[in-house]
């Protein structure tokens, strides 16, 4: 590995980047990370400034980390769900279940992957956004399978894909570990919501009036 010492194993020195990576994705998430210097993270992790830049050169590499960490779990997930032939509707929570988890157990990796992936160099912002873009695949992949087979009602799958996401990817603004209510029964109840909606059985809501419908 790039960078790192002669003498250090490859797996300590995998453990030890990915150590790193959880410190910062905290400090970043709290402070901010145009706030944060390679310094306060060599403290936080126990070790010389020159020490950390035999792991990364550069902060940017440190944030590269913690995308590439994030992204790399939901794809991981969501492609053994579709390998096991799990049905849309299944997809679906299991997608959203998952980033409600992280919320909890990598809480600084979720603020940093959605605030400040601007701030990746261009090489990395592309590998990153190609990772992206398969993930939000499979989710629209799922929603498609669902229209198509009769599971979901016929509604345009991109705004479908979006809403999802957007429910998923705000959550963190306001949702908090330690709460009430665990992150896969939040998941639960948000995916209820945009399976079923808000219409009663057998009561389909009206259309909005002229004032709402420009």
């Amino acid at each position: 590995m790039r960078g790192l010492p002669a003498t250090e194993p490859g797996t300590a020195a995998d453990a030890r980047r990915a150590e790193v990576i959880t410190l910062a994705a905290g400090l970043f998430d709290r402070d901010g990370y145009a706030s944060v210097s390679m310094e306060q993270i060599a403290a936080a992790a126990g070790i010389a400034k020159p020490t950390l830049y035999h792991y990364f050169r550069a902060k940017d590499e440190i944030l590269r980390g913690i995308h590439e960490t994030f992204i790399d779990i939901l794809l991981e997930r969501q492609d053994e769900r579709a390998r096991l032939g799990l049905a849309p509707a299944d997809l679906l929570l299991g997608a959203m279940t998952d980033i409600f988890g992280l919320m909890e157990t990598h809480r600084g990796h979720v603020r940093v992957f959605f605030e400040h992936h601007r701030e990746l160099p261009d090489a990395a912002r592309l590998e990153i956004r190609v990772k992206r873009d398969r993930y939000e695949q499979l989710v629209r992949g799922a929603v498609t399978e669902g229209i198509r087979t009769g599971i979901f009602r016929d509604v345009d799958p991109d705004t479908a894909t979006l809403a999802i996401f957007g429910v998923c990817n705000w959550a963190y603004q306001w949702w908090r570990p330690g709460g009430r209510a665990d992150p896969a029964h939040t998941a639960q109840k948000m995916w209820d919501l945009l399976i079923r909606g808000l219409a009663a059985p057998g009561e389909p809501p009206r259309r909005p009036g002229p004032q709402f419908s420009r």
